[in-house]
């Protein structure tokens, strides 16, 4: 089971909090605006990484971070343009996991009545799993490895190594070998 965390937006927005989301979004707006695959562009994404960035990934511009300091990538990731990362709960890309363009990768949510709190569950997508076109993966949701989700579904559960899931909501649709 996946931990939820909860977090109150108003006493987050402290002034040390809000520096470091504005010098965030300051590096995405210039890996955005930077010429792809230089050193300058990779200099980039490793300051909004880390060390949370692995060997021979990449990160097609532009991208959409909120906390980009909550993610970590594996090995071997192929990212697409227009990807958006809302990683307040924490998103996982493990090794050799493709993204194609247009994915959301959604780990916070709000509460219906209480709309300043953030309900915050981890995304994990596990080994060699891969995600189409405009496909969303919501909060808590773990795709297992080797998994398939086709472009456009809206993954509201965990799927099962080896799966194949469309629709919205995704349903699994086959298994594969």
């Amino acid at each position: 089971m996946v931990e939820t965390q909860i977090i109150d937006v108003k006493k987050r927005n402290t002034p040390e909090y809000v520096k470091e989301f504005q010098r965030m979004q300051q590096l995405v707006f210039k890996f955005n605006n930077t010429m792809p695959f230089t050193d300058e562009a990779n200099e980039l994404l490793t300051q909004m990484l880390g060390n949370r960035l692995g060997a021979g990934s990449r990160i097609t511009a532009p991208i959409r971070l909120i906390e980009p300091e909550k993610i970590t990538i594996g090995k071997n990731v192929l990212i697409e343009s227009n990807i958006l990362c809302m990683a307040a709960g924490n998103i996982v890309i493990e090794d050799n996991v493709e993204i194609a363009a247009d994915v959301r990768l959604i780990s916070n949510n709000h509460d219906f009545h209480h709309r300043n709190l953030l309900i915050c569950k981890q995304v994990t997508l596990k080994k060699n799993c891969w995600i189409g076109a405009d496909a969303s993966i919501l909060p808590g949701v773990t795709l297992g490895e080797n998994a398939v989700v086709g472009a456009g579904a809206i993954v509201t559960h965990d799927v099962p190594d080896n799966a194949v899931v469309v629709g919205n909501p995704a349903k699994v649709i086959k298994t594969i070998d």
